[in-house]
């Protein structure tokens, strides 16, 4: 059974609202924490731009919503490593979690179901 888009929608503006929370939730370092405000925004955009059941402005088609998603789950994994040069474990561990979710989320999606 895959994730339909619609429920994906709503799972995305929870992820918002957990972005956004976060930095607070988990005390993230300064870097982190900035970082994690501006994807949180990011994927605001994402969101309200998809053409999906639950997208405001719907531009950007759904499919290419996944392709997006895919290749930031591999970026926030790299990025770990980097954010851990400047705020240490918290950072490195809060993002490889976060991407590797991505990547889960991007995996049980049906990209073709709109």
């Amino acid at each position: 059974m895959k994730l339909s888009a619609k429920a994906h929608g709503i799972l995305d503006y929870v992820v918002v609202i957990f972005l956004l929370a976060s930095p607070t939730i988990f005390g993230l370092p300064a870097t982190t924490a900035i970082f994690t405000y501006i994807l949180g925004l990011i994927h605001l955009l994402l969101t309200v731009a998809t053409d999906f059941p639950v997208g405001i402005v719907r531009i950007i088609p759904f499919k290419i919503h996944g392709y997006i998603e895919l290749i930031v789950s591999f970026t926030l994994i790299a990025i770990a490593f980097w954010l851990a040069k400047y705020d240490g474990a918290i950072a490195r561990n809060y993002y490889l979690a976060f991407g590797s979710v991505v990547f889960l989320t991007w995996l049980i999606t049906d990209y073709k179901e709109n």
